[in-house]
């Protein structure tokens, strides 16, 4: 029963996530494709990485992913900023654009974070984050943050 609700759960998460995506990717004034539009999701959730990093997560090219960066970088979504430990390296940063064009759309994730509270009492919402805490640093390695 705990892996069926699980992947209820999940799965409308993933849901919400996409037809998010589909939205941002509608014909408008500097719209992205679904792919761009995941790509920077993971820089974002990456939080600023390198070319390098992104396309190692992605498992793609570092051709691949650099043209992928450099067509986000056209479209205003996404800036290099240089290292400042080593200057011919640099890091992937979201553009003011990228947060205003994401902030149309409500965060999915903290509305049902905000039920949850709200309905369960502190007890159990504590325990509920500790399992959570738990799952990300220990039982999830392949997706370090």
């Amino acid at each position: 029963m705990l892996e069926k609700n699980f992947a209820e759960v999940y799965n409308k998460f993933k849901l919400q996530f996409y037809r998010r995506v589909f939205e941002l990717v509608r014909d408008r004034d500097g719209s992205l494709s679904a792919m761009e539009a995941f790509s920077l999701e993971v820089i974002y959730m990456l939080g600023q990485p390198t070319v390098s990093q992104f396309a190692d997560f992605l498992n793609i090219s570092q051709s691949n992913a650099t043209y992928k960066v450099n067509n986000l970088i056209k479209k205003g979504y996404l800036e290099r900023q240089n290292s400042t430990v080593d200057r011919r390296e640099y890091h992937l940063i979201l553009s003011d654009k990228y947060f205003a064009y994401m902030d149309i759309y409500a965060n999915y994730e903290l509305t049902v974070m905000r039920r949850v509270m709200e309905r369960f009492p502190e007890e159990d919402v504590a325990c509920f984050d500790r399992i959570l805490k738990v799952m990300s640093a220990e039982l999830m390695p392949e997706c370090k943050l």
